[in-house]
């Protein structure tokens, strides 16, 4: 299991900011980021605050938030899988639908 805490603290120490700038702009306490470095399941909205702040990235990082594996169609175009398969099958049920339909008239 990964340890969010400690990956906000690296990035945040890698960054060059200055923790007291962090916690001034997000209106916490300097106690308040230590303790979210201790906290191994940090809080994902305060882990996304925090790379606006220090322009940090941490889509590559923490496992939840890794985007979703894309897939491209036919066309070349790349769609979100999990887009892309729901679309599929609510057009394979409405297909489903019209046929049952032809068959009962």
């Amino acid at each position: 299991m990964q340890h969010k805490g400690e990956i906000v603290e690296k990035a945040i120490r890698d960054s060059g900011y200055s923790i007291t700038k962090i916690v001034e702009k997000m209106g916490k306490s300097r106690r308040w980021i230590y303790h979210l470095f201790q906290n191994p399941n940090a809080p994902i909205d305060f882990i996304l605050e925090i790379g606006k702040i220090i322009h940090y990235d941490f889509y590559s990082e923490v496992d939840e938030l890794k985007p979703v594996v894309r897939t491209t169609n036919q066309k070349g175009t790349v769609e979100e899988s999990v887009d892309y398969w729901r679309n599929k099958y609510y057009k394979l049920m409405e297909d489903h639908l019209l046929l049952v339909k032809k068959l009962t008239v």
